[in-house]
């Protein structure tokens, strides 16, 4: 040990940051030379099971406003089961914004506290990058906002004091790049409207029961949208298209899928779960890769659909969602296209089926991609082993003819 404490502060932060915050922290009482060191650390991450509640307090207190690093890279405070009082946690915050934060993480277990712990400072931070709420913390956004570098936000499951507070902040972040909501029965969002022109990345959960009064998006650099809805009714809905988008990912429940698919024809890169089919008129020119949750109520046609509609597809992948209700499950009737799609002519190459149940409409479907499928290199069954007999499987398809000569069927 001594001969570690002989070296350079720099060095022996260097050390440190490569610790959990925990263990810097309890270096302090080696010796004399060690106590502050830990206070250099850029990258701070506090927790309330580290100490009690009361020791947590008391060491913030005594220690946070003292931290010597004259910039805080990133900031964690977890607050489990906290009865801290929100003006505590609000000085703190205060005292990291002083210390010109780039990336500030605040998680708390206390979901129906809808505590404001968040100082107004928060919303002026001219240095912070990256902001992520997650749990009961209630944002009451003033008027002045300005978020000048902000470029990743999170919010999950907080609590909004007014409608349009959301609206009102991502107006203010310019350079917002990476945007996740999740929303939930409690958070007082009546209308979810994102008009971000710079956004790239957005990730939006709607949970059960949560119906908006309004959804509107217009994100025109958007690159990646993820829709996951838990609703069976729809939302009143706007979404502008979305030119720029290259991936997107869409698990909704609702029968209603028009607004959405016709902003995001311009994808390269599909993963869909959904039950409802969409009408004619939308064509995937860009779409490369697809991937599809087939569920229970998810007709056979709708796989007709996107065939038909993705001229230019290479890689095509079926995935059946099971759940204990199996042996009720519908079998919905394939029906053949009458002319066979472009992209099975042309461009298709690899094909997959996970899950795959051997039921008359999965092999008639199977049966019917390897039979026109070209320039198909490689086809992969993985069938659900307790309910499809391998061998059975395994005659029945290699027996079907194939259109491409070079075409390599595998079995798992």
């Amino acid at each position: 040990m001594d001969r570690i404490s002989g070296l350079p502060d720099e060095v022996l932060v260097k050390i440190l940051s490569f610790a959990p915050t925990k263990v810097a922290v309890s270096t302090s009482i080696l010796s004399k030379r060690w106590e502050f060191l830990w206070m250099w650390l850029t990258k701070l991450e506090f927790g309330g099971k580290l100490y009690s509640e009361s020791e947590f307090k008391c060491f913030l207190d005594r220690n946070l406003s003292l931290h010597r690093a004259p910039v805080i890279e990133s900031f964690c405070l977890k607050l489990s089961n906290s009865v801290l009082k929100p003006e505590d946690i609000r000085m703190w915050v205060v005292v990291v914004l002083s210390r010109y934060v780039r990336e500030l993480e605040i998680y708390s277990s206390c979901y129906q506290d809808k505590q404001n712990i968040l100082p107004s400072s928060l919303y002026t931070c001219k240095s912070l990058v990256i902001l992520k709420l997650n749990g009961g913390i209630l944002m009451d956004v003033p008027r002045m906002v300005c978020l000048p570098s902000l470029k990743t936000l999170v919010l999950k499951g907080v609590n909004y004091f007014k409608q349009g507070s959301l609206q009102r902040l991502l107006s203010n972040c310019p350079v917002l790049e990476d945007l996740v909501v999740n929303l939930c029965h409690h958070d007082n969002m009546g209308k979810f409207i994102v008009i971000v022109p710079s956004l790239q990345r957005l990730s939006l959960y709607i949970g059960y029961k949560r119906v908006l009064d309004e959804f509107v998006i217009d994100t025109p650099s958007l690159e990646y949208f993820k829709l996951v809805d838990r609703n069976y009714d729809s939302h009143p809905c706007l979404i502008e298209n979305m030119p720029k988008l290259t991936e997107a990912y869409v698990d909704v429940r609702s029968t209603d899928l028009q607004s959405l698919i016709g902003s995001i024809t311009s994808v390269k890169r599909l993963i869909i779960s959904s039950k409802a089919m969409f009408g004619d008129g939308y064509i995937f020119n860009r779409l490369e890769r697809l991937t599809l949750h087939v569920l229970e109520e998810n007709p056979s046609n709708l796989r007709s659909q996107f065939l038909k509609d993705s001229p230019n597809l290479q890689e095509l992948e079926y995935f059946s969602e099971l759940d204990d209700s199996y042996e009720n499950m519908r079998m919905f009737p394939w029906n053949q296209p009458s002319i066979v799609p472009e992209c099975l002519l042309s461009s298709l190459q690899k094909f997959t089926w996970s899950q795959y149940l051997g039921r008359t409409q999965d092999r008639d479907i199977a049966v019917y991609i390897l039979k026109n499928a070209c320039c198909l290199r490689n086809a992969t069954i993985d069938s659900y082993a307790c309910l499809v007999p391998e061998l059975e499987m395994i005659k029945k398809l290699t027996r079907s003819s194939r259109a491409s000569t070079t075409c390599e069927l595998n079995f798992s």
